[in-house]
């Protein structure tokens, strides 16, 4: 996205809103990384970080690929076997990253001028993790509708999972993060049953309220009856 576009890429899951209504530049963003395709996710990204926006990504390991889980693994078996030129023993200069963060990481990076102190700056405004640890599980996620993989992949081809990618590279906790996944998800379904039932009673309280003419009159002037 140029700075010739008013609006922004991100748009909350619940928000009805028309994105030219919403400010494009917020302290820190969460995004919902599940169903988004990599490479445009990470372009996306990148773009924002560089304009100075704080990025945060969550369930990492959701991303989608394009291709089938095979031809991902050649792909990325020959990413591997990239090492330092001069001396292909020193196996710290090239990092093959194995975790799904780090993997949307290292994709970011790459669309970045990350060895600049503008890049390095942009870098360190992004965050990246698997799963949705605390605080981020009570923060309001938001998608980015150009990199969904639902309205970018033709229904006929194939993908795959970023998570299931790195799981066959050496990559270990997977099990772990559905497990906290599992636990995050019922402690989230009740937290929103308890702030329904809040609104619905608040909003019963509004409706029962009895107002005297005179204050009935003070509210429309204010323009909140």
């Amino acid at each position: 996205f140029g700075s010739s576009i008013s609006h922004p890429p991100f748009r909350s899951c619940s928000l009805s809103l028309p994105l030219s209504c919403i400010m494009s530049f917020k302290q820190q963003v969460v995004i919902d990384c599940r169903g988004h395709l990599l490479g445009r996710l990470s372009s996306v990204i990148a773009k924002e970080i560089l304009n100075g926006q704080h990025v945060v990504c969550v369930r990492a390991e959701d991303v989608v690929i394009s291709g089938s889980l095979y031809r991902n693994k050649l792909k990325y078996a020959a990413f591997k076997r990239k090492t330092m030129n001069s001396n292909p023993r020193h196996t710290g200069a090239i990092k093959h990253h194995h975790a799904p963060a780090k993997i949307l990481w290292r994709t970011v990076r790459g669309m970045v001028p990350h060895k600049t102190a503008r890049g390095g700056a942009a870098m360190d405004r992004l965050k990246t993790f698997e799963g949705i640890p605390h605080p981020f599980d009570r923060k309001k996620r938001m998608v980015v509708p150009s990199c969904l993989k639902v309205l970018r992949l033709r229904p006929e081809r194939r993908f795959c999972r970023l998570g299931d990618l790195s799981s066959e590279y050496g990559w270990k906790h997977g099990s772990l993060i559905e497990r906290l996944e599992s636990q995050r998800k019922v402690k989230s379904e009740a937290f929103y049953k308890k702030k329904t039932a809040s609104k619905k009673a608040k909003d019963q309280a509004l409706k029962s309220v009895k107002l005297s003419g005179d204050d009935q009159a003070i509210l429309e002037k204010c323009g909140y009856a």
